[in-house]
């Protein structure tokens, strides 16, 4: 083989997820004596990871899938591949094929642990396999390489929850948890590489260990991640509010290592908007979670995500969005322009909001949420926060960053020696989005 012929390249869009699976995707390239390339035109084995979250999202992915014909036409043994979850949506195989059938390789979200196998038939011609149903959960994934001091750590599969708005449980199945002895001891390879923070990952956290026997559910497992010896900090993401439970909070307390940070997607302040989008819950019940969980983590932060101009928003139910804002008063927000994911019945739904419309109330939002991240960011001026160092500014190379634990970015005078160490660092300056401080 040439040098080229040694090489993948793998280009991932969308989540953390994706993330996590591309690097099992590379895991099982490296055991195939496969080393990564630093560009498309040193590699021989191209794979896109997709994410059809958003059909912006989709265009793009197609867009690249063009570009990379004339690596195929440069050198025809090159092996062009494509999966994840925008291959797994009704008749996405058969459009690729047709519209592009200069690619090798068309799979799923279920069978991405089969890429050997499917790496190779690709020579003897076009291999598509994506399969309908999620099968059982795969353990004998390749040994993950990892980078840095942080890392994700996939807890389970899935969704059962089918917002109306969100594609993902068409495309990535049913919910299925790993066990905790195979999250454990992934964790603890993971610290034995030398990562310090580990953020547990899925679709709904809070539905973990349903389907497990013996039982076990998420604020259990939390407990014996917080076990690991070396670990320093753990995160997860994403929790649904209608399964965030009072056992979870007190776990959370009680587990040194678990950062008191909790991302709870509201994604509307109305009731009605609510009950379309299929979400489970009422504002109501909420306001009344977040009273719980500050009670007992008064220094919590708490993050969201929101929509903005779902199909039949009117100007009251926006303004029950920032009125809970108001109440709850977030950390921070992702906020989003609601937009058509073809498959979901929100696409399908009348009253559907003009651009116009959704763009101002986006700033309406923004503007607001701005001033109270701003507020809870003042509130540290002169307190001392614990950061994880995790390397320099990406906006000043000569300061240093991390995160408190609360997941805010702090910016320091410091050293790259200082990588991967716990230190105190006393806040001096506040920003909408950055904390300015130095080590004491």
């Amino acid at each position: 083989m040439s040098d080229k012929n040694n090489k993948y390249l793998i280009l991932t869009y969308g989540c953390q997820m994706n993330e996590r699976d591309s690097e099992s995707l590379a895991g099982f390239l490296r055991q195939m004596g496969y080393d990564e390339a630093a560009s498309p035109d040193e590699a021989t084995i191209l794979l896109i990871n997709t994410c059809c979250v958003r059909e912006s999202a989709e265009r793009k992915i197609l867009g690249k899938l063009g570009e990379l014909r004339k690596y195929k036409l440069a050198d025809p043994d090159v092996i062009i591949g494509i999966g994840g979850c925008m291959v797994q949506q009704p008749g996405m195989s058969e459009r690729i094929q047709k519209e592009y059938p200069y690619v090798d390789l068309v799979y799923g979200t279920h069978n991405l642990h089969q890429l050997p196998v499917m790496i190779e038939q690709c020579r003897s011609g076009q291999v598509v396999d994506v399969w309908n149903s999620e099968g059982e959960v795969v353990e004998d994934l390749p040994d993950r390489k990892v980078d840095g001091i942080k890392a994700h750590v996939t807890i389970m599969y899935g969704c059962n929850n089918f917002c109306s708005y969100c594609i993902v449980p068409y495309v990535r199945g049913r919910e299925r948890s790993r066990t905790p002895k195979d999250i454990v001891r992934e964790v603890t390879n993971l610290v034995a590489q030398g990562v310090k923070e580990v953020t547990l990952l899925g679709q709904n956290v809070n539905s973990y260990g349903k389907d497990l026997e013996p039982a076990i559910n998420f604020a259990g497992l939390l407990l014996e991640v917080n076990k690991v010896e070396g670990l320093q900090r753990i995160r997860f993401t994403t929790s649904h509010p209608k399964d965030f439970d009072l056992e979870l909070i007190q776990a959370m307390a009680k587990a040194d290592k678990v950062c008191e940070h909790i991302h709870l997607p509201v994604q509307a302040g109305s009731n009605r908007i609510l009950e379309e989008m299929n979400r489970g819950y009422k504002r109501e019940y909420y306001i009344d979670l977040i009273a719980k969980i500050r009670e007992a983590m008064p220094n919590v932060a708490l993050t969201t995500d929101l929509i903005v101009g779902f199909p039949g928003e009117s100007d009251d139910d926006f303004e029950d969005t920032l009125d809970l804002l108001e109440k709850v008063r977030y950390d921070n927000a992702f906020t989003f322009l609601y937009s058509k994911r073809s498959g979901t019945p929100a696409a399908e739904m009348d009253g559907q909001i003009s651009d116009e419309v959704k763009k101002s109330r986006f700033q309406r939002l923004l503007k607001l949420q701005n001033v109270i991240s701003l507020e809870h960011n003042r509130a540290l001026l002169g307190t001392t926060q614990e950061i994880l160092v995790e390397g320099p500014s990406k906006n000043n190379k000569e300061m240093m960053s991390g995160r408190t634990r609360g997941n805010k970015i702090v910016v320091f005078p410091g050293s790259e020696e200082m990588i991967g160490r716990l230190i105190n660092v006393k806040i001096e300056e506040a920003r909408t989005w950055t904390l300015i401080g130095k080590e004491i």
